[in-house]
C-alpha cells in the first residue's frame, strides 16, 4: 500500500487564526485538489491527520466538522481524487492528550488502522508540530509554505533535513516526478 498523510488546514484549504468553523468557511487552497486527485491515480491512500481543537473550544461541534469534512471529500471527489480516512485531535493544547500534533497519536492510529509502517511515509504539513509528529514514527516530513509553513521556514528550527515546497501542488509534483525542493 503506498500512503501519504496531509494535514488539512494551511495544507488542502486555506487556515484561519479564527479556525475553521463552517463549511462556508472551508475554501480549498488552488491546486490542492488536483495535487490529491493526482496522488489517487498514481495508487496513494490519502488519509488526512489534523489538529481541530475548535471542537474542545466549543467554537464548532461534531456535527459541523463532519458537515466540513464532506464537503472537503466531495470537493476532492469532484476533481478526481479520493481522501481515505480522516484522523483528527479534538482535543486543546491543555489537554495534554497523545493524539495531538506534536505527539504521534494521530499517526500511530492511522499505522494501526491501515496495518502498515510509517517509516518513510510522505507525511506533508504546514507547521513545525507536522514535521516532528512525522519524525516521532519514522514518516518522511514534507513542509508546505501555504498556511503557516512560510513563517516555520523562516524561522528554521527543526527543518533540518525536511523537504519543503511552495504548496501541496508542488509537493507532489516531486513526489510523483522528482522535482527537487526549494530547500
Amino acid at each position: 500500500m503506498k500512503l501519504i498523510i496531509l494535514d488539512r488546514d494551511g495544507v488542502i484549504n486555506f487556515d484561519s487564526d479564527a479556525y475553521i468553523k463552517s463549511p462556508d468557511e472551508w475554501s480549498p487552497i488552488p491546486g490542492s485538489l488536483e495535487a490529491i486527485a493526482r496522488l489517487t491515480r498514481a495508487g496513494y491512500s490519502v488519509v488526512i491527520a489534523s489538529n481541530q481543537s475548535g471542537l474542545a473550544r466549543g467554537l464548532f461541534d461534531q456535527a459541523t466538522l463532519e458537515q466540513i469534512h464532506d464537503k472537503m471529500r466531495a470537493a476532492v471527489a469532484a476533481a478526481g481524487g479520493r481522501i481515505e480516512a480522516i484522523f483528527y485531535c479534538p482535543h486543546g493544547p491543555e489537554d495534554r492528550c497523545q493524539c495531538r500534533k506534536p505527539r504521534a497519536g494521530l499517526l500511530r492510529d492511522i499505522a494501526t488502522r491501515f496495518k502498515v509502517e510509517l517509516k518513510d511515509v510522505p507525511a506533508i504539513g504546514d507547521a513545525l508540530r507536522d514535521v516532528q509528529a512525522a519524525r516521532a514514527v519514522g514518516a518522511r516530513p514534507i513542509l508546505v509554505q501555504t498556511g503557516k509553513g512560510e513563517a516555520a521556514r523562516q524561522r528554521g528550527e527543526g527543518l533540518d533535513g525536511v523537504a519543503i515546497y511552495p504548496d501541496l501542488a508542488a509537493a507532489v509534483d516531486a513526489l510523483l516526478g522528482g522535482h527537487k525542493p526549494d530547500s
